[in-house]
């Protein structure tokens, strides 16, 4: 009875919240569009505070290595086994309010395999400084810290991760293979559903993505992500579920649809975040890795552009 109570108080507690978010959206994106577009903006970019609480309450395995790499005057929480230098190493990229050692999971596995492993936890998540985050900034951190460990055999991102490590791929950082595992593909997509999700109205759009623009540079209305696998000749597993809510299965398959070397394996029951843990889908991705073949390669489908 107590932890019923608990639950509903807290599901109370967050509906009242919502509720609140909601009601100041309304009234101020009449009163004061650009302050409320702003701020809208700026709860976009927040990641949850539960990261910070999820990470400190893991603890890996004694072989790890904690360093630090300075991306853009931030110095990032980095997580090493073995030895990147020596050894083919994975570079394992989280998605959004997430952490690096959420893919512990893989770690063993991919040691096992004989890969040296870094992860770590993107800006203003984990252990790391900062506040906000944007997925420009998600892609500069895998950038920065890449070079940092030359070029990975194996990348693997998870949710924004995936579309972080396609946009860090350039001249002079790459990776060998990658898995991408419910990869988000679209920023207006997304930008749709938490308007959606808040109840802002249309007329914030253009001074909402203009608060992202000032803070990094990028129209986010640009990052289309299908314009930057067709540049990728490497391989790549996209790994998907029917019944993610949070990314839909579609964009998982429009990476594979446009990848010139992709494969999409679907999955269902698993969501968005079991399908990390999932002993199968890291023993697909270990075959993918060894260069067998896995998953489906999509041809077309039907609406989709």
């Amino acid at each position: 009875m107590e932890m019923t109570t608990r639950i509903n108080s807290t599901t109370v507690r967050k509906f009242a919240t919502l509720s609140a978010i909601r009601a100041a959206f309304a009234i101020g994106g009449r009163l004061f569009p650009i302050a409320t577009a702003d701020r809208a903006a700026r709860l976009f970019a927040t990641p949850f505070a539960s990261t910070r609480r999820r990470a400190a309450s893991v603890t890996p395995d004694a072989q790890v290595r904690m360093e630090t790499v300075d991306v853009g005057g931030r110095h990032l929480a980095v997580y090493v086994w073995g030895d990147p230098s020596r050894q083919p190493y994975a570079l394992l990229v989280h998605g959004w309010s997430s952490f690096g050692l959420r893919f512990l999971p893989w770690v063993a596995r991919l040691r096992a395999a004989g890969y040296a492993v870094v992860t770590f936890d993107q800006p203003g998540h984990g252990k790391s400084p900062g506040k906000f985050a944007t997925l420009p900034e998600f892609a500069n951190a895998a950038h920065t810290i890449g070079l940092r460990y030359g070029d990975a055999a194996l990348a693997v991102g998870h949710s924004l991760g995936g579309a972080a490590l396609v946009m860090a791929q350039d001249e002079t950082w790459h990776a060998e293979r990658f898995v991408l595992v419910a990869p988000s593909a679209d920023m207006i997509a997304a930008v749709d559903r938490f308007f959606r999700f808040v109840r802002l109205g249309d007329h914030l759009r253009d001074a909402f993505y203009a608060w992202h623009q000032r803070r990094t540079g990028v129209d986010a209305r640009t990052l289309h992500v299908e314009h930057e696998v067709r540049k990728l000749g490497r391989p790549s597993l996209i790994v998907h579920d029917l019944d993610d809510r949070d990314v839909p299965w579609g964009e998982g398959e429009r990476y594979a649809l446009h990848w010139p070397d992709a494969r999409l394996l679907t999955t269902q029951g698993l969501g968005h975040n079991r399908i990390l843990d999932n002993a199968q889908v890291i023993d697909a991705a270990l075959a993918f890795a060894r260069g067998d073949v896995v998953g489906e390669r999509v041809l077309g489908s039907p609406g989709l552009v």
